[in-house]
C-alpha cells in the first residue's frame, strides 16, 4: 500500500500539469462538445468519440474515422442529453474529418469559429468532453503551422494529448475555436495535431459527391449541397445511383429545402410513377398540380406534364393507365402550354404525341412548326418525314425532300450522326423504284459507318443492286451477308435467287441446296432449287424438289410442276 501511495504521489505533479484550469469562456464552450456514439446496420455500437457544434442550426464536426461503415449516430451533449445526427454535410477521408448536422440541444452552446488563425508561438486550449461542471482542460502554443488549400491550415501544437481528446475543439484566448485536435500516431509524441477550423467549416457536398468513396462509406444519410443549383445536378446524379426508395427521401429532403421550386414537384412524382401503383400515382397527381400552383411559368409546367404522362403512355403498352393518364390527357397539356407560349419544344412535344395517337397528318403540321424554327434539325425534320410517309395519300417525293433538309444538316463527308437519315432516305427512294438513287444512299451509309455495317445491310443494298442491273456489286453483296452470318437461311435463299437472276446456275444449286439442308421445311427454297435444277437441265431433281415444294405447300410450285412435268 506504501508504495501504491509512493507512485500516486509521484504522479500528482504531471496530473496537475496535464489537467488545466481553463479561462472563463471555457465552462460555457463545454456545453457546444458532446461525445457520438455510432451504430452498424445491427444497431451494434461501432465506435464511440468526440466532436462539438459549430453553429445553432446543429451543424458539427468530428473525425471521419468515427462514422466509417456507420449507418446511425447518436450525440450525447454535456448535459447528458441524447440527440440524433440526421445526416452528413461533408467528408474526407484524407484529413479524417466529418461534418453533419445534428439535432441541436436549447442548452448547449456553438463554438464560434475564429476568423483568424493562430500563429506560432500563440497560446492554444483543448477543450474536452465533460458532464461535470469544472471545467479542466490543457493549454499549449502553436509549435507550426501549415497551409493546406486555400486559406485552410494544418496546426502541429507543443501539447501532448490522448486518444480521449480525438476531435476536441481547439480554442484561442478569445474562446474561439481554431481547429480539431486529429489522432496522434505515436502516442508518446509530445506534439499534437489539429486541422484548422476553416476547412471544416467549408467542408460541403458538391452536385459531384455522389460517386465520392468517403461519403459512401458512411451508411447515413447525406445532405444535399447549400446551393440551390448545385443540389439540383445532385438530385440528377443521385437518381442514376441511388436506390428508390432512398432516392426518394433526398427529393422529399429538396422539397423542404426548397418548397417553391417546380423541378422537386416534377422529380418526385416522376419518382412515384416508377413505383407502378395507384396510391403512388395519386401522390404524383398532387405534386403535379402544385408544381403548376407555384410555377411562375405556368406553359413549362403544363409542357413537363405533357411529357411526363406521354412517357408514362409510352411505357405501358396494352396495360390500362391511371385514371386519365393517356395520350389526351398528354395532348391537352401541351395544348395549354402552347397558350402560355408558341415554343418550339412545345410543338415537338405536340407532333410526338399526335405521332403517338397515329395522328400522322396533324403530327406533321407540328413537326412543320418546329422545323420553321432555330430548333429545326435533321432528326426534326425526319420525325416530320415519318409523320408525313404515314399520311394517306402522301407522294414519296415529299419525304424524299424532307429526308434531304435532314442530310444537308451534315457536312460531307459524312459522318456516323448523318448515317440513320442516309439509310432511311435510301429506302424510300427504293420504296419509289429510283434503285440508283438508293444504292448512292446505301454507298454513302456504308462510308459513313467506315465500313462497319450488318450482313442485313448487304442483303438490302444487293436487292436494290439487283433492281438496277447492277449484278457484280449485287453478288459482292450477298455473298458478304452470307459470310457474315452463314447460318442465316434467308440469305443462302437470296444468293440463291441472286445467280438465278444472272444465270449462274451452279452457283444458284450449290446455294439453294444449302438453304434446304439447313431446313428441309423450307417450300420456298424447295421451288427455287427445283425451278434452278430444271434451268440446268436436272429435270428428275428439279421435278422432285417442286414435288416437294407443293407438298409442303407452295402454291406457286404447284403451277412449275404442272408447266415442267
Amino acid at each position: 500500500m506504501k508504495k501504491i501511495i509512493t507512485i500516486l504521489a509521484c504522479m500528482m505533479p504531471f496530473i496537475t500539469l496535464a489537467a488545466q484550469e481553463l479561462p472563463k469562456w471555457a465552462d460555457k464552450a463545454r456545453k457546444a462538445v458532446f461525445s457520438i456514439i455510432t451504430y452498424t446496420k445491427d444497431n451494434q455500437i461501432l465506435n464511440t468519440g468526440n466532436g462539438f457544434y459549430i453553429d445553432e442550426t446543429g451543424t458539427a464536426i468530428s473525425d471521419y474515422t468515427l462514422f466509417k461503415g456507420a449507418e446511425r449516430a447518436v450525440i450525447v451533449t454535456a448535459n447528458g442529453k441524447e440527440l440524433p445526427v440526421k445526416y452528413i454535410m461533408g467528408a474526407n477521408d484524407m484529413y479524417d474529418v466529418v461534418k453533419f448536422k445534428a439535432e441541436f440541444d436549447k442548452k448547449a452552446e456553438a463554438l464560434q469559429p475564429a476568423s483568424v488563425a493562430s500563429g506560432v508561438g500563440q497560446t492554444v486550449y483543448l477543450v474536452p468532453y465533460s458532464t461535470q461542471k469544472d471545467t479542466k482542460g490543457q493549454s499549449g502554443t502553436v509549435a507550426k503551422v501549415d497551409t493546406i488549400g486555400e486559406q485552410s491550415y494544418y496546426y502541429t501544437l507543443n501539447m501532448q494529448t490522448s486518444e480521449k481528446t480525438i476531435s476536441c475543439p481547439i480554442m484561442n484566448t478569445e474562446g474561439q475555436v481554431v481547429g480539431m485536435i486529429q489522432k496522434n500516431n505515436e502516442p508518446e509524441n509530445k506534439n499534437s495535431y489539429a486541422i484548422g477550423i476553416r476547412y471544416l467549416t467549408d467542408l460541403t457536398i458538391s452536385a459531384l459527391s455522389v460517386n465520392d468513396m468517403a461519403l459512401n462509406s458512411i451508411g447515413i444519410k447525406k445532405g444535399l449541397p447549400e446551393d440551390e443549383s448545385q443540389a439540383l445536378v445532385y438530385l440528377y446524379m443521385a437518381s442514376s445511383v441511388y436506390e428508390r426508395n432512398q432516392y426518394l427521401e433526398l427529393l422529399n429532403e429538396f422539397i423542404a429545402s426548397y418548397p417553391n421550386t417546380t423541378e422537386g414537384y416534377l422529380r418526385r412524382a416522376t419518382c412515384y410513377i416508377d413505383f407502378g401503383d395507384d396510391s403512388h400515382y395519386a401522390l404524383a397527381e398532387q405534386d403535379l398540380k402544385k408544381m403548376v400552383d407555384i410555377a411562375e411559368d405556368k406553359g413549362d409546367a403544363h409542357y413537363n406534364i405533357a411529357k411526363l404522362i406521354y412517357s408514362y403512355q409510352l411505357s405501358l403498352g396494352d396495360k390500362e393507365p391511371y385514371a386519365n393518364w393517356n395520350f389526351d390527357y398528354a395532348l391537352n397539356e401541351i395544348n395549354q402550354a402552347l397558350t402560355f407560349a408558341q415554343e418550339p419544344i412545345y410543338y415537338q412535344t405536340q407532333g410526338d404525341i399526335y405521332f403517338a395517337m397515329q395522328k400522322y397528318a396533324e403530327a406533321f403540321t407540328a413537326y412543320d412548326t418546329v422545323n420553321k424554327t432555330n430548333l429545326a434539325s435533321a432528326a426534326s425534320f425526319y420525325a416530320a418525314a415519318k409523320a408525313k410517309e404515314l399520311t394517306e395519300g402522301t407522294d414519296k417525293k415529299e419525304v424524299i425532300a424532307l429526308l434531304d433538309s435532314a442530310v444537308v444538316r451534315y457536312a460531307q463527308p459524312y459522318g456516323k450522326d448523318a448515317a440513320p437519315y442516309l439509310y432511311e432516305r435510301a429506302r424510300v427512294k427504293a420504296d419509289s423504284e429510283d434503285y440508283r438513287g438508293a444504292v448512292s444512299d446505301y454507298n454513302e451509309f456504308y462510308d459513313a459507318m467506315l465500313g462497319q455495317t450488318s450482313a442485313e445491310f448487304y442483303l438490302i443494298r444487293s436487292q436494290a443492286e439487283l433492281k438496277c442491273r447492277m449484278y457484280k456489286q449485287a453478288i459482292d453483296d450477298i455473298n458478304k451477308a452470307v459470310e457474315l452470318e452463314p447460318k442465316n437461311v434467308v440469305f443462302w435463299m437470296e444468293k440463291g435467287s441472286v445467280h438465278l437472276r444472272v444465270n449462274q446456275l451452279d452457283e444458284a444449286i450449290k446455294a439453294l441446296t444449302q438453304a434446304v439442308e439447313m431446313d428441309a421445311e423450307n417450300a420456298p427454297a424447295y421451288r427455287m432449287l427445283g425451278y434452278a435444277q430444271i434451268q440446268n437441265k436436272e429435270k428428275e431433281k428439279g421435278i422432285a424438289n417442286l414435288q416437294k415444294a407443293v407438298d409442303l405447300g407452295d402454291e406457286v410450285a404447284n403451277g412449275l410442276l404442272q408447266k415442267y412435268k
